[in-house]
């Protein structure tokens, strides 16, 4: 740590460089907090964690008894064991008892992604509500069809106040927040909508993954979708550098239009050969024309064709994550298979992950942390870290007594958080030393001035 101190200060790597590797370093020593303890106020399975956008501050978390806790997380409660030991404890609580609460399980918390004064709840009761932080009241509420299995909200959004909700039936659902009506549905899905994802470089683009195995690619304002991801259709690895993909366009570019010129210089010459050129040339554009429309029918987004319905995953897709640069979606199925996908040609990048068992019942909340690029999977009791680029486990993590349903990250502080079913919220921090704790820095000694 002091090396690369030094090594910034000498000015031998630049700042960026240099957060990177603390960041990194940070990541990599990961375990069981041993000074910080939030204390689950939840009597159910924990289902859905989120950190607010804004301050990094306010976790949320939804349960299976129909609960939403909010959590300070930078602000103790009280501290215990002699002040090492920091606990959180719920600061809002909304239950079965409140009159506009929630009857059966929350299956989706999330906050409005640029102010704290509001958050969105669904539930298995076929409601979704909007929630007043201040007052604990809900501002408005929308009927679904089915159970709620999962809400979303663009953190890009500039433009409109949309939730998108994903439930029991095979329709997609837009509440615009702002009209406190439904927008729009999508439709495409062939059975429920377990996963939903807003993208990460687009306020317009919506990713949604079903229990029919299918990822779709949604530009929300058009009819159709206009993407379905495809697992047979792949490339391998990561894509190349911008600037080397301008180069090898560039080079394919001139190639292209050497071979046009050449092909042009040949059509010609049969055209003064043969004498009947220019009947030739019209069916050949006859030709031309008729395969053009055919092609365009059949990548038609409104049509069913067996490109739209391709299958990402040979059973549900139970979790949906985009990378914070929005070019990568990581998907897990309920075939137990992690796959990652390059968002700008819809391939598979064949990334080989390690072999997990995921829980099949019901959705389950993926986490990425950027510095390094790690994914974080809840596989059953365990939490595991693997690299998105080589698919091997690089920490693995064990003390929940039960299915892991959430994880969250939190960039921030490069803290971890996870819900289980055990009713239980643990933090994951970097690692602290006793010095620490005390008040002393590592390189310091206790007795000098």
């Amino acid at each position: 740590m002091w090396k690369q101190v030094r090594e910034r200060e000498t000015g031998v790597i630049n700042s960026k460089l240099f957060t990177r590797r603390v960041k990194s370093d940070r990541v990599s020593s990961l375990q069981l907090s041993n000074h910080k303890e939030i204390v689950s106020a939840h009597r159910g399975a924990i289902n859905s964690l989120q950190v607010d956008l804004t301050e990094g501050r306010y976790l949320l978390s939804g349960g299976s008894d129909a609960s939403v806790a909010v959590y300070d997380v930078q602000r103790a409660t009280e501290y215990v064991a002699g002040g090492l030991v920091a606990k959180h404890k719920n600061i809002l609580l909304v239950d079965k008892q409140h009159e506009h609460g929630h009857k059966y399980a929350v299956s989706s918390a999330i906050w409005y992604p640029v102010d704290t004064g509001l958050f969105v709840t669904g539930s298995y009761d076929h409601f979704v509500n909007v929630w007043d932080t201040n007052t604990t009241q809900v501002v408005m509420n929308f009927k679904m069809p089915g159970k709620v299995y999962k809400t979303a909200m663009s953190a890009l959004s500039t433009s409109h106040m949309l939730i998108a909700v994903g439930s029991e039936d095979v329709q997609v659902r837009l509440c615009d927040i702002a009209s406190g009506a439904f927008s729009h549905t999508l439709s495409g899905h062939r059975d429920g909508v377990m996963s939903l994802e807003w993208s990460t470089s687009s306020e317009w683009v919506l990713l949604t993954g079903g229990r029919d195995g299918a990822i779709r690619f949604w530009d929300i304002r058009r009819a159709g979708c206009f993407s379905v991801l495809n697992q047979s259709h792949t490339q391998l690895g990561r894509r190349p550098p911008f600037l080397q993909r301008v180069s090898t366009n560039k080079a394919s570019t001139s190639k292209s239009s050497l071979a046009s010129v050449s092909s042009k210089s040949k059509t010609s010459q049969r055209k003064h050969v043969n004498g009947n050129g220019s009947k030739q040339s019209s069916a050949a554009k006859k030709n031309v024309i008729q395969e053009k429309a055919s092609a365009g029918k059949r990548l038609h987004p409104g049509l069913i064709s067996s490109r739209d319905r391709s299958t990402a995953h040979y059973g549900a897709v139970i979790g949906l994550k985009m990378t914070s640069d929005g070019q990568y979606l990581l998907s897990a199925g309920s075939d137990s298979r992690l796959r990652l996908w390059d968002v700008e040609s819809c391939c598979n990048t064949l990334v080989n992950f390690d072999i997990v068992r995921l829980q099949t019942s019901k959705p389950m909340q993926l986490a990425v942390s950027p510095d390094p690029d790690l994914v974080f999977v809840p596989c059953m009791s365990t939490v595991k870290a693997f690299s998105m680029w080589s698919g091997q486990t690089m920490l693995s993590f064990r003390n929940h007594y039960d299915n892991v349903n959430s994880c969250w990250y939190n960039e921030q502080d490069q803290e971890l958080y996870t819900g289980a079913s055990d009713r239980q919220i643990l933090v994951w921090s970097p690692f602290k030393s006793n010095l620490e704790h005390e008040g002393v820095a590592p390189d310091q000694d206790n007795w000098s001035d």
